[in-house]
């Protein structure tokens, strides 16, 4: 039987056929990843939705009223600059906004706020505070501001629930702090800045809702 002689310009052929399956399989793979990865970040935040009612209050629309017997801007933009600190991974500037945002809560007006609601935000603020004097005590231990953050982050979520805003902002929530139990943290932009770990994962987490 005589050898199959195969000429060069065949032999390119042939590994090119097998470059190009070899490419198109690690594609189909990478992209079945991507997929995989995008479908348990989307289960993951719609499982955060549904236990949401557990974990914080749920934001909802509030009546004009309400809203206007107390302006929550000032407290919520000295949280949010608390927040923008420890997504950059800066514990000295989280400190000096959460100074900052002890003087904001004091300086809010709160004479028009209903009876009823009073105990509501003083509840809220209160506890914020305490939280806010621990992000300054603890300046220089990131690990344990993010902790103080956390709560923080639900005190604000409830000042929100109840008084509203006039400010268009999201809820988040990152199912990797504390084993998924209050990664949770409001936020001025669509784009996810994780406080709770910066730098070594920016980017972990998903909008919960949008607040309008």
């Amino acid at each position: 039987m005589q050898p199959i002689n195969f000429n060069n310009s065949k032999i390119l052929k042939m590994k090119k056929i097998i470059l190009s399956s070899l490419l198109l399989a690690v594609v189909c793979f990478s992209c079945n990843q991507k997929n995989k990865e995008e479908e348990k970040s989307k289960t993951v935040v719609e499982t955060a939705k549904a236990e949401e009612a557990a974990a914080i209050e749920e934001i909802t629309e509030v009546s004009d009223v309400v809203k206007a017997s107390v302006s929550t801007e000032a407290i919520i933009d000295s949280y949010l600059e608390i927040k923008n600190a420890l997504a950059n991974d800066n514990s000295a500037e989280a400190a000096t906004m959460a100074a900052d945002f002890s003087k904001a809560v004091e300086a809010t007006k709160t004479d028009k706020i209903a009876v009823e609601l009073k105990d509501k935000y003083s509840e809220a603020t209160e506890e914020a505070k305490k939280q806010a004097a621990l992000i300054v005590s603890n300046s220089g231990k990131i690990d344990q501001q993010r902790k103080s953050f956390a709560v923080l982050s639900k005190n604000i979520t409830s000042l929100i629930a109840t008084f509203g805003t006039n400010k268009k902002l999201f809820q988040d929530y990152c199912p990797m702090y504390d084993e998924g139990k209050s990664g949770y943290w409001i936020s001025e932009m669509k784009a996810i800045r994780n406080p709770y770990y910066g730098s070594e994962m920016l980017e972990c987490g998903g909008m919960i809702k949008e607040i309008k």
